[in-house]
């Protein structure tokens, strides 16, 4: 068993703000295995488990607000009984440039709220993740105000793309061939055709 975490706000007005990437990301992977209404369950939204690939997976989306997306995810891990080294968490990351995917095995929060919440509730660095560049502001201003800004409509092109490059990795992770995920997507990068759009 598996587990698919995407991060996000529930609400209307976060649909498609940069802090909501894990959940359009999320939505993509829900669409190419035909799922369609969740289980309202672990304070989010559930969907599964389903078999792919040989394997059970589910999917999550917390409802608890990003800064405590750890308190859904652990109810979820523990229901499903699952070990952390099963659970892929997808999140928005300041530190990569828009068009840009990093998948690692573990590490640090890296100043990402959600994460730091998951790691927390967790008790353990030893979480795969999957970061969506969003990129920074060119002030640096208020952070908040920038990553809880709405993915301006030319950069909501390339969602598409990394959503099939992030699959591909996924479904690599899925078959346990993580070194090979990983080697796979964090070389692409979508941020030369969005700059030149």
């Amino acid at each position: 068993m598996k587990l698919i975490v995407g991060l996000g706000n529930p609400g209307v007005e976060y649909a498609w703000t940069r802090h909501n990437s894990g959940w359009l990301m999320l939505d993509g992977f829900l669409s190419r295995l035909s799922l369609s209404a969740p289980r309202n369950k672990f304070r989010g939204d559930f969907w599964g488990p389903v078999l792919h690939l040989g394997e059970r997976l589910s999917f999550l989306k917390p409802h608890t607000y990003m800064n405590l997306s750890g308190l859904s995810v652990l109810e979820a891990v523990n229901y499903q009984n699952i070990e952390p080294q099963d659970v892929l968490v997808i999140f928005d990351d300041v530190s990569l440039p828009v068009g840009k995917l990093r998948m690692r095995e573990k590490g640090s929060a890296g100043g990402q709220n959600g994460m730091k919440s998951i790691i927390a509730a967790l008790n353990t660095l030893e979480i795969p993740r999957l970061r969506v560049g969003i990129g920074m502001p060119k002030s640096r201003g208020d952070m908040a105000e920038w990553v809880l800004g709405t993915i301006p409509k030319k950069q909501r092109d390339i969602y598409d793309k990394l959503n099939d490059a992030a699959w591909s990795a996924v479904e690599l992770w899925i078959k346990g061939d993580v070194q090979n995920a990983m080697n796979r997507i964090n070389g692409i990068s979508f941020e030369e055709e969005f700059l030149n759009d």
